[in-house]
């Protein structure tokens, strides 16, 4: 269906940056992005999270408040905090909550979601990620002054291609392997496991790999 705003099938929020096409695409939230794999809103504040792949030697996890729109992240003058190509780091650019590099046969990341599930208590508001060589799953939170820590969940997925989050806020990892892996606490003797394919994990059959994880 058209809208009068222009005639486009969707129409552009008022309080959106650049609402008035003057500075920029009306559609357009955030910028200064190189390649965002993936983004995700937080189910309970809509704060937006994003996981931007590198172009050369640095990953990174942006976070940009629900009410904060027209946020420059700066590429391609910077990757990350560190100059690109010769680049100078706009003015008012926002650098990311968290950044990593190559080192431990890192690559790529793959960002999550923040964890709003009932199952694993000590997960929630956490956001989750990975890197696509490196496997290994970590959680990020923020503190009141928006300082990063990083944990690693002390399991591995291989390949982890993207995230997904079930209706009640449980999260997956996908691997391009094949493999759907669902985040589990830890299992009742306080021992990492894999239930395996169609079998029984816990009270119900999946069809699916389940790994569980302590946190």
């Amino acid at each position: 269906p058209l809208h009068a705003d222009g005639g486009r099938p969707y129409s552009i929020p008022k309080d959106n940056p650049f609402a008035d096409g003057k500075d920029g695409a009306p559609e357009v939230w955030v910028y200064g992005l190189r390649n965002p794999w993936r983004y995700s809103f937080d189910a309970q504040t809509a704060d937006l999270w994003i996981a931007d792949v590198g172009q050369g030697d640095w990953e990174e996890i942006d976070h940009v408040p629900s009410t904060k729109g027209g946020v420059n992240f700066g590429w391609s003058q910077v990757e990350g905090t560190h100059q690109f190509n010769g680049g100078t780091k706009p003015a008012g650019a926002v650098d990311p909550v968290y950044e990593y590099d190559h080192s431990h046969g890192r690559c790529a990341v793959t960002g999550g979601y923040v964890y709003r599930g009932q199952k694993i208590t000590d997960l929630v508001g956490t956001y989750l990620f990975a890197d696509y060589c490196g496997g290994a799953l970590q959680g990020l939170r923020l503190d009141r002054d928006g300082k990063a820590s990083v944990v690693d969940l002390g399991v591995e997925v291989p390949q982890v291609s993207s995230f997904a989050q079930g209706a009640d806020g449980e999260l997956y990892a996908l691997s391009q392997d094949g493999t759907i892996a669902r985040i589990d606490a830890k299992s009742a003797d306080g021992s990492p496991g894999v239930c395996a394919a169609t079998a029984s994990c816990g009270s119900e059959v999946l069809p699916l790999s389940t790994v569980v994880i302590g946190v």
